[in-house]
């Protein structure tokens, strides 16, 4: 009896610092800067991709603070599904988790074609004529990094720490190498970006490029899906998430800048490894190595980060019965989520498989959008609720409400961007979210784990 009752309640392991949150916020975001930034390049030049790359980074440093604040307080698996769960409702809950795992499975489905695509072309540079076969590669990558996350994460993220801290030092190489600061400088900016050159569509294109300037920081909101395994959520969450933005800020800056001064806008807008391109242009074999390497594992590094984010938002909502239960099971020795690991693999490799990269990233741009937009109503209920002297935070964002504010803004104008060049698929989502929402209302409710609602120890929230 004692045996069977341990075995039931076996939980994640808490076994993460603050570098393991820095490394999986930043390895799931770092291959915006290697692929995918630059198609806001295409949408309305390269000055617009540099507006997109700040505007989106305001952006993402009021997502990461007001996580940082939620997230440090409401320390469990889940994320932001967790943090609806106890602020809003269960609708929103159901909603939310929904968001995430579209959002790290299309995001994992797109660094999987990235990796097929990177093979093709080194094989295709190497002499091989007609190319390899991409399938085998992007299947053996995705089912790999599962194998690793159903081992365990402490393994998961040092090796996402190593990976993410090898690519991120290859774009400093690049800069510093390009620049001029070592050895001759390349860049040609003033001759590249003059005339209609510099907006070849206006402002529409700068509004445009919003859509893919996302990009350069789309899932750094993913350390909040560590809560329930870090050490020290109060120190290890908000340090290593607002220190991730920090990171992601001078690389998206630094390759902006070597990418723009070394090719022409219209064939970066369209480029698929742009810094491996870029290393290609400058004439040096030990940086086309090294941005090739860095590339492969600023890839796997997000791959991997979004297996665990996914399966663990997919665990949370299996343990609390919004799915169904057998979702919620940990493995006995590993202590990890591995039904929902493994669950997950299929749907990631069929649209890896059978979807063009653009419509995946839109997908998972369009996901991480609704739950952005989430996140400003949850702060503000959050705040009203639970007043700062009434529980304790682990951190405390400033000027409340003014990130909620502008947050929401710029999602209203990230919405709109998107539904200039990709209208179909926006509509498209939000009606599937609404069927699903009225499934889970009329049908999936009712075997929802009413006492597992509330969780935290908090008093009563003011007003009721």
């Amino acid at each position: 009896m004692a045996q069977t009752d341990t075995t039931e309640h076996v939980g994640l392991a808490r076994v993460l610092g603050p570098a393991h949150v820095w490394a999986l916020g930043v390895g799931i975001v770092l291959v915006g800067e290697y692929m995918g930034w630059n198609f806001a390049v295409g949408k309305g030049g390269a000055y617009a991709a540099l507006m997109a790359c700040w505007f989106a980074g305001i952006l993402y440093t009021c997502v990461a603070m007001i996580d940082s604040e939620v997230t440090s307080t409401v320390a469990a698996a889940g994320g932001q599904y967790t943090q609806a769960k106890h602020i809003v409702g269960p609708l929103m809950a159901f909603n939310v988790g929904l968001y995430l795992v579209f959002a790290y499975t299309m995001l994992e489905a797109a660094n999987a074609i990235t990796v097929g695509f990177l093979v093709d072309t080194v094989a295709t540079m190497s002499g091989h004529e007609g190319g390899l076969d991409q399938r085998p590669f992007i299947i053996l990558s995705i089912m790999f990094l599962a194998w690793l996350n159903y081992r365990g994460v402490l393994a998961t993220l040092t090796f996402n720490l190593v990976i993410t801290a090898i690519a991120f030092t290859a774009i400093i190489i690049l800069f510093l190498s390009t620049s001029g600061i070592l050895g001759m400088g390349e860049m040609n900016h003033a001759a590249l970006m003059s005339g209609q050159a510099a907006m070849p569509y206006g402002w529409l294109g700068v509004l445009a490029a919003m859509h893919f300037g996302l990009w350069y920081y789309l899932g750094i909101e993913g350390t909040t899906q560590a809560a329930e395994e870090v050490r020290s959520p109060a120190r290890a969450l908000p340090f290593g998430t607002l220190a991730g933005v920090m990171t992601l800020a001078i690389a998206a800056t630094l390759t902006w800048y070597v990418c723009a001064g070394l090719m022409p806008w219209e064939y970066l807008g369209q480029s698929g490894v742009p810094l491996f391109d870029a290393a290609r242009l400058s004439g040096s074999t030990f940086l086309m190595v090294l941005l090739g390497i860095g590339t492969l594992f600023a890839t796997l590094a997000s791959a991997n980060g979004c297996i665990n984010d996914a399966s663990r938002a997919w665990f949370a909502m299996g343990r609390d019965k919004y799915l169904p239960g057998w979702f919620g099971a940990v493995h006995p020795k590993y202590r990890t989520p591995y039904r929902a690991i493994i669950f997950l693999v299929p749907i990631a490799l069929i649209f890896a498989l059978g979807a063009p990269l653009d419509q995946v990233i839109t997908f998972s741009i369009l996901s991480g959008l609704l739950e952005y937009t989430f996140m400003p109503l949850n702060i503000i209920l959050f705040r009203r609720k639970w007043p700062l002297d009434t529980i304790k935070r682990g951190y405390e964002h400033p000027f409340h409400p003014l990130p909620a504010m502008v947050l929401l803004g710029l999602c209203g104008l990230a919405f709109f961007a998107v539904f200039l060049g990709y209208g179909t698929q926006l509509v498209a989502m939000i009606v599937f979210y609404i069927v699903v929402s009225l499934w889970f209302h009329f049908w999936r409710y009712r075997f929802v784990n009413r006492g597992a609602q509330f969780t935290m120890p908090w008093p009563k929230p003011r007003g009721y």
